[in-house]
């Protein structure tokens, strides 16, 4: 009798400017991000990119979501 071994899907392993786009902000914001908040890190690395999953994404998402809250709480964006 077989063991039929169960095959998923890899990981889907997006960099900083896929998840620009995805999000709509400027690579550059994005960068900020990841580089300030210590606790989103890639999941992988392909050479010296650097490669995030679905829940750093989210974890971006978030962060951009309370910096702009807070920019409108003061009055508005710059």
């Amino acid at each position: 009798m077989e063991h039929s071994a169960q095959h998923f899907p890899p990981p889907r392993l997006v960099t900083v400017g896929v998840i620009a786009s995805e999000l709509g902000v400027p690579v550059d914001r994005v960068c900020r991000i990841l580089r300030t908040r210590v606790h989103i890190r890639p999941k992988a690395y392909a050479g010296n990119t650097r490669l995030f999953d679905n829940s750093a994404i989210a974890q971006v998402r978030h962060e951009l979501n309370s910096i702009d809250a807070r920019r409108a709480e003061r009055g508005g964006m710059r």
